[in-house]
């Protein structure tokens, strides 16, 4: 039987053996997961102003309700596209599908800037959720199966920073914007304009990368199996009859896939959460502590997080290949999820001064935002196989906002029933304990190489 994984011997460094042709394919995805991170985060530092310039004075009463829906609605274009486009990347291919996701969102997040009321806000919100949710599954992707196995890891980290990148980048244009104010309170339109613009150009830079070679030659032998574990079984299925399964069909029909797909998505499920429940609302908390210790420019202090704790979700992106090639990952997500629940604790209940924020806040965001997210450009690769892996990754990352979208909208509402985002926040983040128990139930993949 057919080996089905490609790991290699370990080189002395880690970047010996990578080729101009690795790093333009990094770059590709790198670059274009930097527009959807600053798309991410441009959504929380404006949220407040762009939802004071559409809503009815009605609605304004109830603005956490209306913030937690917009989010909401976002997430849940995102969970759509990326499912398709996960599962037309293993189809048509992973260089096409990247393309028209940087094309799509860039016109749809333009248009977010000429919304004038709370519907057509989040028709466009949707829509660009839509077109942005393939973007990342296609890049890790096209980054895995292109990598050499020994630095793999590492490359798809340094593209999961693309994400912190965008973030921090948001954060900055936004601090500087809302210092100027250059279009009064309708300022907020410039960070969709900003954010839209330089998209274009990843799509002519993305022209000269090369399509996946490891995913065309496992169409081209009708390798079907959605993991080694099934190899055996599938290949003598595909013996007797040559038509391909559908993908996504087969994460639920093979039963080693199906318990990888369900365990890997409930661990998404824990970190989308995180994320949109509770760290999104660290801005807005960071302003509301301004105000009440009496700081000076209190707005400001709330972009001034951000950036601090976008720094530390950037190392965490950067140093996470190398954490995980180290301890393993399991550990790796154990270790994540345990970070994120005590920071979380610490940042919304002990933390009474802005000064010990700037010190809990990129602490914070090394384990909420940057490892609790890296381990899902790594680790999903690894379980799956080239004909499926698309679709399984989309599904794990994106899958998950199909219901997690609710959060969001669930954490508004609870800020207004319980009179305050630290409570919503420390009910919410019970949610880690999930993500500290679950990865003990998969397989441990160091080492071992993606199998094809």
């Amino acid at each position: 039987m057919q080996d089905t994984h490609t790991a290699q011997p370990a080189k002395a460094r880690w970047y010996d053996g990578l080729t101009p042709t690795h790093w333009r394919v990094l770059r590709g995805g790198f670059l274009g997961w930097i527009f959807d991170g600053f798309e991410a985060l441009a959504l929380v530092v404006v949220l407040i102003p762009m939802l004071k310039s559409v809503l009815t004075p009605e609605q304004a009463s109830s603005l956490p309700v209306y913030a937690g829906l917009v989010i909401g609605i976002t997430l849940l274009g995102w969970g759509v596209g990326g499912l398709v486009g996960g599962i037309m990347a293993d189809y048509v291919g992973r260089k096409r599908m990247m393309l028209w996701s940087v094309f799509l969102y860039a016109l749809f997040s333009g248009l977010t800037a000429f919304s004038n009321t709370f519907v057509v806000l989040c028709a466009l919100r949707f829509l660009t959720g839509l077109a942005m949710g393939s973007e990342w599954s296609t890049g890790v992707a096209l980054v895995s199966e292109t990598w050499p196995e020994h630095a793999r890891a590492k490359g798809a980290g340094f593209l999961q920073s693309g994400f912190g990148w965008g973030t921090l980048l948001a954060a900055v244009i936004w601090y500087a914007l809302a210092s100027t104010h250059p279009l009064g309170a309708e300022t907020w339109r410039l960070m969709f304009v900003v954010g839209a613009l330089p998209a274009f150009f990843v799509l002519y830079l993305r022209r000269g990368m090369n399509e996946s070679e490891k995913w065309q030659q496992a169409v081209k032998e009708k390798r079907w199996n959605a993991t080694s574990d099934d190899s055996a079984r599938s290949a003598a299925r595909a013996g007797k009859k040559d038509k391909r399964p559908f993908t996504l069909k087969q994460l639920f029909t093979e039963r080693e896939a199906f318990r990888r797909t369900m365990l890997t998505m409930l661990l998404s499920i824990v970190s989308t959460t995180g994320w949109w429940a509770i760290s999104s609302w660290l801005p807005t908390f960071t302003v509301s502590l301004a105000k009440a210790t009496g700081a000076a420019d209190a707005l400001a202090w709330g972009s001034r997080i951000s950036i601090i704790y976008t720094a530390g979700a950037i190392v965490a992106y950067l140093a996470s290949g190398f954490i995980v090639d180290s301890m393993g990952r399991r550990a790796f997500l154990s270790m994540t999820f345990v970070g994120s629940l005590l920071t979380t604790i610490i940042t919304y209940q002990y933390t009474h001064t802005l000064g010990a924020m700037v010190i809990i806040a990129p602490i914070n965001g090394f384990f909420t935002l940057g490892c609790a997210y890296a381990w899902m450009a790594i680790y999903p690769c690894e379980l799956f196989t080239s004909t499926v892996r698309s679709t399984a990754i989309s599904f794990v990352f994106n899958a998950a906002r199909l219901i997690a979208w609710v959060f969001p909208i669930i954490s508004g509402s609870m800020i207004k029933t319980f009179g305050g985002i630290s409570h919503a926040a420390l009910i919410m983040s019970s949610c880690y304990v999930l993500g500290i128990v679950i990865p003990w139930f998969l397989p441990e993949t160091r080492g071992k190489g993606m199998p094809e």
